[in-house]
């Protein structure tokens, strides 16, 4: 276990191991719908598991501005890789939040020296997007609790060591609309995955469904209070996993820029001899791009930089960031497409890859338009959820 350290050696730490180990396997990732084991294990053994943990836990307490950077560095070589780091990140935040004694050291303190990967199981099948609305039960039973309902498109899923769990509060008399959270340990019995994930993109990150059967938990399985799930959601996972995502897919766009610049320094003309960088459109329409990626990543950042101060602009912020990222992704891979020409239109080629993973960022809850939604009315002094 390394000990604290700061975000540009965080980022750098980032860098090397997705340069090394996610990088060289990306298409095999993507090809085979492969879990990306390798780069994850390395990514914990460089004591990247800790990254927003506290220090008391031995951790590196480093905030949302941090989880971008760190994101966007692994999703530059493979985006898969990214995002199921990502989600460990969101789930130890989640941990974190409330832990009890005993929750740190079963679960923190393992993070932090790279020993536990964990993971979210928010969504389920019969919910859409409104992954806050879970409607798997919890009853009380025996001094501890059961877990019963379907979770899908848990990220990590099979591999984790333990799945933070969204669920409908215990207390029989618990007003309608109140929710629970639980942490599971991956060798729970009564747990079983069903079917493999094979995705459009982001085709590593083993996003499968979790049956929970009569699910037996003790009592310390239990995150905060009864009925903390809502508070968790929107003060927890939605800023940790908003950021980390708008992260992820900031990768995505920079790596396909990056490629677009390189074909065209790269590839010339035999009939003239020319480079297609000395074609003054082509200049124009990659400064385009370039414009629009940073541009972006700017405001990534700076939703980091608020969220981390509290400021009471992070939230329409944070939202706005991941929905720009979403179309500046899709847009900017599009174009540089354009620009490679048929090379990067070809099967399996990176940029193919690049828009695959690119178009998830609208589909993955909440959505681009319920970001939309929720920045405008965060900007109007209203309720994130109601009418």
């Amino acid at each position: 276990m390394l000990s604290s350290f700061a975000l540009e050696e965080a980022v750098e730490l980032a860098r090397a191991v997705a340069v090394e180990v996610a990088g060289p396997e990306a298409a095999r990732t993507d090809r085979e719908a492969r879990w990306p084991e390798a780069a994850l294990r390395a990514l914990m053994n460089a004591g990247l598991g800790g990254l927003v943990l506290p220090r008391s836990v031995g951790g590196h307490g480093l905030g949302l501005r941090a989880l971008a950077q760190v994101c966007e560095t692994i999703a530059e070589q493979c985006a898969s890789t990214a995002l199921c780091f990502g989600m460990h990140q969101v789930a130890a935040a989640v941990l974190a939040a409330k832990a009890t004694p005993a929750q740190r050291d079963t679960y923190l303190v393992p993070i932090a020296a790279g020993r536990h990967l964990t993971t979210l199981s928010l969504s389920e099948p019969g919910t859409g997007a409104q992954f806050w609305l879970p409607q798997t039960t919890l009853a009380t039973l025996d001094g501890g609790y059961e877990v019963t309902g379907t979770k899908s498109f848990v990220t990590n899923g099979g591999h984790a060591d333990s799945y933070v769990v969204s669920t409908v509060a215990a207390d029989p008399d618990a007003p309608p609309g109140m929710f629970s959270a639980v942490v599971a340990p991956a060798d729970t019995p009564g747990m079983r995955w069903v079917g493999d994930w094979s995705g459009v993109g982001m085709r590593g990150n083993s996003s499968r469904t979790l049956e929970l059967d009569h699910v037996r938990l003790p009592a310390d399985s239990l995150l905060g209070e009864q009925g903390d799930q809502i508070w968790y959601v929107f003060e927890v996972v939605a800023p940790y996993f908003l950021i980390a995502m708008a992260g992820t897919y900031l990768g995505v766009a920079a790596s396909s820029l990056t490629l677009a610049r390189d074909h065209l320094l790269a590839e010339r003309h035999d009939h003239t001899g020319r480079v297609l960088a000395a074609n003054s459109i082509l200049q124009h329409r990659l400064g385009e791009l370039y414009a629009y990626v940073e541009r972006t990543r700017w405001l990534v950042y700076q939703a980091g930089w608020e969220a981390d101060a509290n400021s009471v602009d992070a939230l329409p912020m944070l939202a706005s960031a991941k929905a720009e990222v979403a179309a500046c992704a899709v847009d900017v891979t599009n174009e540089a497409m354009t620009l490679a020409g048929g090379i990067a239109y070809r099967e399996c080629s990176p940029l193919e890859r690049n828009l695959r993973d690119a178009r998830a960022a609208h589909v993955m809850a909440p959505t681009t338009d319920v970001l939309r939604v929720w920045a405008g009315r965060a900007l109007l002094g209203l309720p994130l959820l109601g009418e």
